[in-house]
Formats: C-alpha cells, structure tokens, sequence
C-alpha cells in the first residue's frame, strides 16, 4: 500500500544584521521538520569565536495523501547548534506522534508498509536524530554569492515497528548558495539524499532536491520570505514533491527569536495542512 510523508523544515534565523546565510531544506527523511532547517550565519561569522544556539519547535500535519483515512502529525524538534569560523554543527532529537493507518511514513514519501492496516491507529515515540556539518567556503570575490556545503546523517533512533521511521540510516550532502541583493536575500540549495534500505519499506530509492527562496525585512524586528522546495520521489510508490512555504521571524530581542511558516503543496506527497514555529536562543 502506497504511503506519503509530509514534510519538516526547522529555520534558524539571525540575531544580527546579515552578512551570510545557508539554507538547509531537509531532504524527506529529516525534512520537514525533516528538518528542512535554514541557518543563517551571522556578520562576524568569520571571527574565531563560538556561537551557539538551542531552539524548540512543534509542527502540524494532517492529510490523506491520496489514500482513503487521513493520517496526523505531531513533530516535536530539539535542536543544538554550534558554529565557529567555517564550521557550523547541528544536532536534533524529535518527539513524534503519527495517528492514521500506519501507511505515511514522515520524511520519506511514498513507501509501501507491510504493516499498514484500515484501521486507525496512533503510535508515539523518539523520533530520528539529525546531525548535521557544515562548511562555509571564501567567497571568491566582493560580489560573488557565499557557498556552503552540509553533510547530514539521519541516526535510525525512531521505532520502524509503529512506522515513526525506517529503521535504517540515511545521509544527504548538499550546497546552498545565498546573496544579498540589496536589504534583501536570494538562496537557492541543491543536493542528494542516500536512503537506506529496508524489507519493511519496500521500493526506497535515493533521490535530488533542491529549493530556491528569498528573504526580505519588513521591520527592524521582523522578516518574512517564501521558498520553492522540490524533491524526487522518495520510493517507487511515491510522487515527486512541489511546495511552496512562505514564512515569518520575529526577533523578539537580542537573544530570542520565533519563527512561524505553513506549507503548501502541489502533488499527493504533501498534507493538507501544514504549520510549524519554532522558538529560538541563540548566544
């Protein structure tokens, strides 16, 4: 039986005037809240001197991804980060709650689930851990756009049994390109996801993504923008993934911010309906 993920996308913003910014749009697996994340470095982010943050997030959704029952979503990310001239690290340990037939497994998209019933179930537990490393290159010139480059690995701490993951480990590697244009930002990111292989999850293949997004103040506290997210089907019984996310961050002083985005999406492998905030402490 055929099962779809909706999606994650954790977002860090600056405590700071920006100077850099790296977009991290989770792939499926630590997407939507796998993780998409978007970090954005701060000016002085070359100085060597640690900067750190700690966020909390809770995101929402409900559909019936082309299936007969709708399936809901509770995601609740914890997420460490550290940064350090060009390095950055990123750490996020979910709490899941998935109520439904047990045939959406989130992050992932379309699989098929031998355990999959018609009866409504709801299964809860740690979800899968995310580390993450980045790297943040020179730019080559005054006007040429900051590059950065992330690894992520997905560890399988989620029970695949009650369909909160796979079970198996997965990686992505990606590049995210930003530039300033005047108060504004431009950000794209490319990249590819490794999943791992499973008998549970049949049809599981790997797959590109990649988004393209902007950034704009529109007061001296706050700052919205939207980003395109696409993503290739994530196993042979799933459809490719079109969004559209459109998001909002409120500085609430030098150390705090929340940020609040919903997603909509074009094809069967998204919800319904989906929102997400996330409350940050960055120091």
């Amino acid at each position: 039986k055929p099962t779809v993920s909706g999606s994650l996308v954790p977002f860090h913003f600056p405590t700071e005037p920006v100077s850099r910014l790296t977009v991290k749009l989770p792939s499926r697996p630590w997407l939507l809240l796998p993780m998409m994340a978007l970090s954005w470095p701060v000016s002085g982010q070359g100085e060597d001197e640690w900067r750190q943050a700690v966020s909390v997030g809770a995101y929402y959704a409900k559909g019936d991804y082309g299936e007969p029952l709708d399936t809901s979503i509770h995601y609740y990310p914890v997420s460490y980060e550290a940064n350090k001239g060009k390095w950055g690290f990123q750490l996020t340990v979910p709490y899941l709650e998935v109520s439904g037939p047990g045939n959406v497994l989130i992050n992932i998209g379309g699989v098929t689930q031998s355990l999959a019933s018609d009866e409504v179930s709801h299964s809860g537990g740690p979800g899968d851990t995310v580390a993450s490393l980045i790297y943040r290159f020179d730019p080559w010139s005054a006007r040429a756009p900051f590059v950065d480059l992330r690894v992520d690995v997905k560890i399988p701490t989620a029970d695949e049994v009650k369909a909160l993951g796979t079970g198996e480990p997965d990686s992505s590697v990606q590049l995210d390109f930003s530039q300033a244009v005047g108060d504004a930002a431009l950000f794209a990111t490319t990249g590819y996801n490794w999943r791992g292989k499973t008998t549970l999850y049949a049809g599981l293949q790997n797959g590109f993504f990649g988004q393209l997004g902007f950034s704009k103040p529109v007061t001296e506290t706050v700052q919205a923008g939207a980003f395109y997210d696409y993503r290739q089907a994530a196993s042979d019984f799933a459809h490719e993934s079109h969004e559209l996310v459109p998001y909002i961050s409120w500085q609430l002083d030098g150390n705090w911010s929340f940020t609040g985005l919903s997603i909509f999406g074009f094809t069967e492998a998204s919800a319904d309906v989906s929102v997400m905030g996330q409350l940050r402490y960055s120091w």
